[in-house]
């Protein structure tokens, strides 16, 4: 008998708690189930099942072969879905999730040479800063900007970026330059609202690590809002270099306190399975991943 067929028996009964049940997902009788069940343990030496007329339950040891048998199976799967995305003809709808300034700045102009290049695919692209269900959603796939992705998805690394403390000139000639992180306590703050430190900003410099408390004089969902803020000389920022880099290099923004370093985010594409992953969704997280190889902002 196939071992493999043994244990895709085993997991479906144990999943489904029924002989019935397990041979109607299967697509075979009840029989050969029974049959491949029976097989197996007698070949193992050991019952995996309980079974009673009014249910089935997994003994110790059918608790441990179902988590080993899980794992074969799931890597069996990838293996498949590995070799059919990378044969397979990207088509269909993607949808996917991605931040409202990054997506402007950065993945708007990509999405053209990727329709060219897969013209069966049809991109639905919402942009919106919130972390979204992909599941729940129905989304294929997000590109997401933090510092560790969510664990329950898988996620590949496209580029990262620096949050960069910065001000205009005027503004910091007005007000002077702050030499340490607390003296932001003495400073207009421009906040953007769904940072995941919130108001408790966290810097590095000679002194080790800091974190200091802010207080908004400007507190928006908005990271686009902040800089135009800043850009009018109403107060000291923290925004990704992706989205200051350009006003830093033409001056217009200056970086406040060099010396002390905030943290560094990652840019991943996140999806929610291994498993079945479709050509689009492998060839759009290829694509996103070459085209970021090269940052188009300053570290």
């Amino acid at each position: 008998m196939d071992r493999f067929t043994e244990m895709q028996a085993f997991v479906a009964v144990a999943d489904a708690g029924s002989f019935v049940k397990a041979a109607e997902t299967l697509g075979v009788s009840k029989a050969a189930v029974s049959r491949y069940l029976a097989e197996l343990e007698a070949r193992l030496g050991v019952r995996l099942l309980h079974r009673t007329t009014r249910k089935l339950s997994l003994t110790p040891e059918g608790e441990v072969f179902q988590a080993r048998c899980r794992d074969l199976l799931s890597g069996v799967s990838e293996a498949e879905a590995e070799i059919t995305s990378s044969s397979g003809e990207a088509s269909g709808l993607l949808r996917i999730n991605v931040p409202f300034s990054f997506g402007l700045l950065h993945l708007a102009p990509l999405w053209a040479e990727f329709m060219a290049q897969h013209p069966q695919v049809v991109l639905d692209v919402t942009l919106a800063d919130r972390v979204v269900d992909l599941v729940e959603e129905g989304f294929d796939m997000a590109v997401r900007i933090a510092r560790l992705p969510n664990s329950s998805l898988v996620s590949r690394q496209l580029t990262s970026t620096r949050m960069v403390l910065c001000a205009s000139p005027t503004y910091l000639q007005a007000r002077g330059h702050p030499g340490h992180p607390s003296e932001l306590a003495d400073h207009d703050v421009l906040t953007y609202s769904l940072f995941s430190m919130g108001e408790q900003w966290e810097f590095t410099g000679s002194e080790g690590a800091v974190t200091v408390r802010v207080r908004p004089r400007l507190r928006t969902n908005s990271g686009d809002t902040c800089r135009v803020a800043a850009l009018r000389h109403q107060g000291i920022v923290l925004q990704p270099s992706f989205l200051v880099g350009p006003d830093l290099q033409a001056g217009t923004l200056v970086e406040v306190m060099p010396a002390w370093r905030s943290i560094e985010l990652g840019v991943y594409a996140v999806y929610p399975s291994r498993k079945f992953v479709s050509p689009k969704v492998r060839l759009m997280i290829d694509f996103l991943a070459k085209a970021f190889r090269t940052r188009a902002w300053p570290a």
